[in-house]
């Protein structure tokens, strides 16, 4: 994939003008077609409209990733949680606080790790996955429907290769 895709009914280039009138260089990126750019603003709008689904529960993203995490996968740590979303462990320890005030959350002592405890969804918390797990798939569907079957699985294709490159790219600046 390049950068030189223009978003759909995006505006035209503008170039930008000096403080004398003069046109300036042009950039050097183009934010609008930059890719780590249009990902995030894709990723940003589909979390943004997806709240509608669970903002009911006075839940936001973080909360929701913990929440469908315990749903999915059944009792993990926060440690295990971060790694399988990505997300850096304050905010996960915030979002685990958060449902747990909603008592959606219980915690469980690791005997053999004091510094680690076993989450899980309670009762509530259960119901509460039970109900917008299904609308999260309508979601899903209503989300997708604009892009065809064929171009589905060409997405589905190029989104595992950006994640793996992704991944790849990562553990090499780690080194």
């Amino acid at each position: 994939m390049t950068n030189s895709s223009p978003v759909e009914g995006a505006k035209a280039e503008a170039v930008p003008v000096l403080d004398g009138g003069e046109p300036a260089e042009k950039p050097l990126i183009q934010l609008e077609g930059f890719l780590p750019h249009r990902l995030n603003v894709l990723s940003s709008l589909v979390s943004q409209a997806l709240t509608q689904v669970y903002a009911q529960y006075g839940i936001g993203i973080p909360e929701w990733r913990v929440l469908v995490s315990l749903g999915q996968f059944g009792q993990m740590t926060g440690k295990a949680i971060g790694a399988r979303t990505h997300m850096h462990k304050t905010k996960v320890s915030r979002a685990v606080a958060q449902l747990e005030t909603r008592k959606f959350v219980t915690r469980k002592a690791n005997r053999a790790d004091l510094r680690e405890a076993f989450l899980s969804l309670s009762p509530a918390g259960r119901a509460v996955y039970a109900e917008l797990a299904p609308r999260a798939r309508e979601f899903t569907e209503k989300l997708s429907e604009v892009v065809t079957a064929a171009d589905r699985v060409a997405f589905d294709r190029a989104v595992a290769l950006l994640t793996k490159r992704s991944a790849e790219l990562v553990a090499k600046g780690e080194r």
